[in-house]
């Protein structure tokens, strides 16, 4: 739930990047606060568990504000995905305003990725969060290793959901921002519509992801090839 402190005149939004161990959740953070612009980045830091960890680190666009002085905070959280975690993925995804669940493509992780998305919806759950309102943003992962799920099987079982899906090479920053900024927009989106947030902070979404924009990224922007649905139904990768 987003975080407002009216007297510092701040918000704070959470996004949580959840999905089975090894799906390239904590290379997602890696990528993004390497891309990020250094100055408005917070120090990565990790959560060290047994045989995995949680990373995390907050955006704060130190030069951006809304015309009413209002800061706005955003905080990025990774879960650890090994099953014995279970307690520390739920208390991180607790509050949560847009999650990222990261998939592994190779065929034989088909499983885990099944384990780990009915874990998430378990823990949506145990923490009262909204399941069908909250936005979800789905990235398949590790498109450059072999014997992964084609395209065309991904875009028939997440087509009809209300879940944008992209495809992602996380080691090589592709896919990584594109998934990002969508489930910025869609969190963004449903806090306006929940707390009209635009108007009466004069808040202004292109301005903040420019604000934050580090210059390697428009060299890896290409939305249209990593997108396989857009939540709606609709296809957009032929």
């Amino acid at each position: 739930m987003v975080q407002m402190n009216l007297e510092l005149k701040e918000v704070a939004i959470k996004v949580v990047y959840y999905g089975p161990a090894l799906s390239g959740k904590t290379t997602n953070l890696q990528a993004l606060h390497k891309l990020f612009d250094p100055h408005h980045r917070g120090k990565l830091m990790s959560l060290e568990t047994h045989m995995d960890r949680t990373l995390f680190f907050d955006l704060l666009p130190l030069q951006y504000q809304t015309p009413t002085g209002l800061k706005v905070k955003l905080k990025l959280f990774t879960v650890p995905g090994q099953v014995i975690h279970n307690e520390t993925r739920k208390a991180v995804l607790s509050g949560a305003d847009g999650v990222v669940f990261v998939a592994d493509s190779q065929r034989s992780q088909a499983l885990s990725n099944s384990i780990s998305f009915k874990n998430l919806k378990e823990n949506f759950k145990a923490n009262n969060l909204d399941f069908e309102n909250i936005p979800i943003v789905i990235q398949f992962n590790k498109r450059d290793l072999e014997n992964i799920k084609p395209v065309e099987e991904i875009k028939r079982d997440w087509g009809p959901t209300r879940f944008p899906t992209f495809l992602a090479v996380a080691t090589q920053g592709k896919g990584v921002f594109e998934t990002f900024e969508c489930v910025v927009r869609k969190s963004f989106d449903a806090i306006n519509r929940k707390y009209d947030f635009n108007r009466k902070f004069g808040f202004k979404l292109e301005d903040f992801l420019q604000n934050i924009k580090g210059e390697k990224i428009a060299e890896l922007l290409d939305a249209q090839r990593y997108i396989v649905t857009d939540g709606s139904g609709a296809e957009q990768m032929k």
